[in-house]
């Protein structure tokens, strides 16, 4: 095993009872739902071996403020709980949700890339390509032996601020990558935020766009789409964001997929950029 973008359902359940091999459940809903859905579902039924990975109590630190709606994670908070779900730097990683990857297992997937975690993909397709392909669910939650905690620490190069984003306002368009939904993009709707537009120059790549029937569009597919947003700059020169830097991973493991290396998240995204007020907002294409 050595996936580091997608596998595909067939391929882990050849694996599935490989010793190396660590599964995590990341399923949450946005909105219109409980806050503890997601955690609600895997209880129900899951991939065998799985633990479960929260969003909002795993994936995020609520604490912060200023930083959007999902800020990072306490490196140290993060590392004991992969050392909780008996996750070390050897073990091949792979991550799902209920279908696409957006909620929220491509976030999970960048945080451990953060770290400096190479063998870790997101199951394609998710749960629900997984019960096509007649995978084995179960309700047993298992009980792995904590391991030792996880040395690194956030490779802050892979991330940017506001700071950054502001420097770079003056810039030709192509850099920075918004895949929110195109009618929040243009200001139309809001269903999260106080606030309505994107950030001045941005690009709108919607994230369900690099899918085709709740999978990721085959990787040569995608490097001539992504490319194309990137008007002749290095992939190592983008900018991802979102709503609150989850669906900007979604995008990123597109451009990896894709054989487009080096893009950076903006993990305050929108709800972070808006929480200053002096920021500038556009609305429209």
């Amino acid at each position: 095993m050595n996936w580091t973008t997608l596998v595909d359902a067939t391929a882990l359940a050849a694996a599935l009872d490989h010793p190396d091999l660590r599964l995590v459940d990341a399923r949450f809903v946005m909105l219109n739902a409980a806050p503890d859905a997601g955690r609600t579902a895997y209880t129900d039924a899951h991939l065998p071996g799985a633990v479960y990975a929260d969003l909002n109590l795993d994936l995020s630190d609520l604490s912060k403020v200023g930083e959007g709606r999902h800020p990072l994670p306490d490196r140290d908070a993060f590392a004991r709980r992969l050392r909780e779900w008996g996750i070390g730097p050897s073990h091949q990683v792979v991550v799902y949700d209920a279908g696409d990857g957006s909620m929220a297992a491509a976030r999970l997937w960048w945080l451990l890339r953060l770290l400096g975690h190479a063998r870790v993909a997101v199951l394609d397709g998710g749960l629900a390509a997984w019960l096509a392909a007649e995978g084995a669910i179960t309700s047993l939650v298992p009980v792995r032996p904590p391991v030792a905690p996880y040395p690194s620490r956030f490779d802050a190069r892979h991330c940017v601020d506001a700071g950054d984003i502001l420097e770079r306002l003056s810039e030709d368009s192509g850099w920075l990558i918004d895949a929110r939904a195109a009618e929040r993009f243009r200001g139309e709707v809001e269903p999260i935020d106080p606030v309505a537009g994107h950030i001045p120059g941005a690009l709108n790549r919607p994230f369900a766009r690099n899918l085709r029937d709740g999978r990721f569009k085959p990787a040569d597919e995608l490097n001539g789409e992504l490319s194309a947003l990137l008007r002749g700059r290095s992939p190592a020169d983008a900018v991802l964001m979102c709503g609150s830097g989850v669906t900007a991973c979604h995008l990123l493991l597109a451009f990896e997929h894709a054989g487009l290396h080096g893009a950076r998240v903006y993990p305050g995204s929108w709800s972070g950029w808006i929480g200053d007020p002096s920021r500038p907002v556009a609305r429209g294409e």
